[in-house]
């Protein structure tokens, strides 16, 4: 790979409401394509992957690509507010609900009438705030804490997850109907492990985020293909920007990235410190693709969604798999 490429796959930048989005992969092109499809549809969507991911971002597209595109857009982590404060955040309050409730505060709702408002982290939410999302959803008005006059709002909703929600209904810990509600439509963001593709250009553009005069070595990138970043996007952000502030030099080098030593499996990191010698990624791809099967019990078709591919590629792939262990074998 040149260096020229190296520098060069992070081209086609796009923008969703001020976050970039870098997609080279196939799996992502297909997702950003069922995204646009969605989005000029009223149904509520649920984001389903694992945490870094890029969930968030997949949600500021449906809003980019919605006919609500130039009305507001709302955001808020469930995770992140205790029960009450949430209460009082989505709905707002009137004056004198509470002690230090001074003036009346429109609530998330209210600030996205008309536009999308994006709740991620929905499987955080008590079964309590459960209750009056789903009546909310459902268009039935609803008060202010402290308040006397009914509020109605047209909002699409748009929810995001990295907890697989269908255990936590058969547990009793999140109401099936307010997860059928959410889940009108539902897009899946593969991990990275399973968009190889999307590494590099991924990893160039955090580095030109730090220095724009930096490249990675031919056998840094290799090293960057071969990890299989449980950690998705935030981790491999990480290990850019560390490499970024510690290496010795514009170039970005194996050594510089040493905190993936520990977690690569020694040939690979020995042959990533070797010019001129590929990292076989085909074994890398194969490597994934068992493990996913492995972690879904030989389950192919949630195998295939784990992996962000269709299962006639999954298929197609183990095939081509067993007919080069027989060819090996003969």
């Amino acid at each position: 790979m040149s260096q020229d490429t190296l520098q060069s796959v992070a081209d086609g930048t796009s923008v969703f409401l001020g976050m970039p989005a870098v997609i080279a992969s196939e799996p992502m092109v297909r997702l950003m394509a069922a995204v646009e499809r969605v989005a000029r549809s009223s149904a509520t969507v649920l984001i389903t992957g694992e945490s870094g991911t890029g969930k968030e971002l997949v949600a500021r597209a449906v809003h980019h690509y919605s006919l609500r595109s130039q009305k507001p857009w709302v955001d808020l982590s469930c995770a992140a507010l205790p029960e009450h404060l949430l209460e009082s955040e989505l709905f707002g309050y009137d004056k004198g609900a509470f002690s230090g409730a001074d003036s009346m505060k429109p609530g998330l709702f209210e600030m996205a009438h008309q536009g999308t408002i994006f709740l991620d982290e929905i499987g955080e939410l008590d079964l309590k705030m459960q209750v009056k999302l789903l009546r909310v959803l459902d268009g039935v008005a609803y008060y202010r804490l402290g308040g006397v006059k009914k509020i109605s709002v047209d909002v699409r909703v748009v929810a995001a997850t990295n907890r697989p929600l269908e255990e936590a209904v058969a547990e009793g810990r999140f109401r099936s109907d307010l997860y059928h509600r959410l889940s009108q439509i539902t897009l899946q963001v593969p991990p990275l492990r399973a968009r190889i593709e999307d590494v590099l250009p991924l990893a160039v553009y955090f580095l030109a985020q730090n220095d724009s005069r930096m490249r990675f070595s031919e056998s840094a990138a290799k090293l960057l293909l071969a990890y299989a970043w449980p950690g998705n996007i935030r981790e491999l952000r990480n290990v850019v920007t560390k490499a970024a502030v510690m290496a010795r030099s514009l170039e970005i080098r194996p050594d510089d990235l040493a905190s993936l030593h520990s977690s690569t499996p020694p040939d690979i990191w020995q042959r990533s410190r070797s010019p001129g010698t590929a990292t076989n990624l085909g074994l890398v791809e194969r490597r994934t693709i068992l493990e996913a099967l492995s972690a879904t019990g030989g389950h192919q078709q949630k195998a295939a969604e784990r992996l962000g591919i269709s299962r006639r590629t999954l298929s197609r792939k183990l095939k081509l798999y067993e007919s080069a262990r027989l060819e090996a074998a003969s």
